[in-house]
């Protein structure tokens, strides 16, 4: 374990219990699989990142048992190198964000984004951004998200992107697609993919805004963001995007 062994590290009994319940689950096998999948090796996205191998319901799972760990925990927990316990940490804040008053919310924002650093592959921020920043800058000045997108840090453009699911709940189309636009050239598949999925969603709300998106844009598309974004078309209305061709 990374706490529950290291007494001169300033943590809580209550973030060492939790970590070592998630411990509890740990599967070698899985871990090394896990591994793969979030490309942790030597110049891969998500170099030196580590893995218990815990399947995600076992994580959530842990994070209710252990759902009043303080703010202070979490950020601590954060600091873990074991991707699984610093998701537990991220989701702990995920529903104490969703449960708490304005000063609560703005709390967990402010510790999440001092601690975006420990953010740092996909799940991570796919779990907590859409569920933390999103709703947080809903109705509130923007321009953390330009400035996070400007960020040589994949992980913080990303952050960006996932923001914007909040917005596009809310109905809010503009900063999300002006967001689109200006990350067209970013140069990360993840950041491809992020663009295509919250296009996709958008679509599911405004199919005439996502068509128009994608022919003021075909010519500089990455194709990964393409073929995301129109996933929810039939096989014909797909191909016939993919070629350029918009007319419905």
């Amino acid at each position: 374990m990374f706490f529950a062994t290291d007494t001169t590290v300033k943590v809580s009994p209550e973030a060492r219990a939790a970590e070592s319940a998630l411990f509890a689950w740990a599967d070698a096998g899985k871990a090394q699989t896990a591994a793969r999948y979030f490309q942790s090796g030597p110049g891969q996205y998500g170099e030196g990142d580590r893995f218990l191998g815990i399947r995600v319901p076992l994580i959530r799972e842990t994070a209710r048992q252990f759902n009043t760990l303080m703010l202070a925990d979490c950020a601590a927990l954060l600091q873990s190198p074991y991707n699984e316990v610093r998701l537990l940490a991220l989701d702990v804040m995920v529903r104490r964000f969703a449960k708490g008053d304005e000063a609560t919310q703005t709390a967990v924002y402010d510790c999440f984004m001092a601690q975006r650093a420990r953010i740092n592959n996909w799940n991570l921020v796919d779990g907590s951004a859409p569920y933390i920043s999103g709703p947080y800058l809903l109705q509130r000045d923007r321009s953390v998200i330009w400035q996070l997108a400007e960020s040589p840090v994949l992980w913080d453009r990303r952050i960006a992107v996932l923001s914007t699911f909040a917005f596009i709940r809310a109905g809010d189309f503009d900063d999300a697609l002006r967001l689109y636009a200006q990350l067209l050239g970013d140069p990360h598949d993840l950041m491809h993919k992020a663009c295509g999925w919250m296009l996709r969603e958008l679509g599911k709300r405004d199919e005439a805004r996502l068509l128009d998106f994608l022919r003021t844009h075909y010519a500089a598309l990455p194709r990964t963001t393409l073929r995301y974004a129109i996933e929810k078309f039939d096989a014909t209305t797909r191909q016939a995007l993919l070629q350029g061709r918009f007319e419905r």
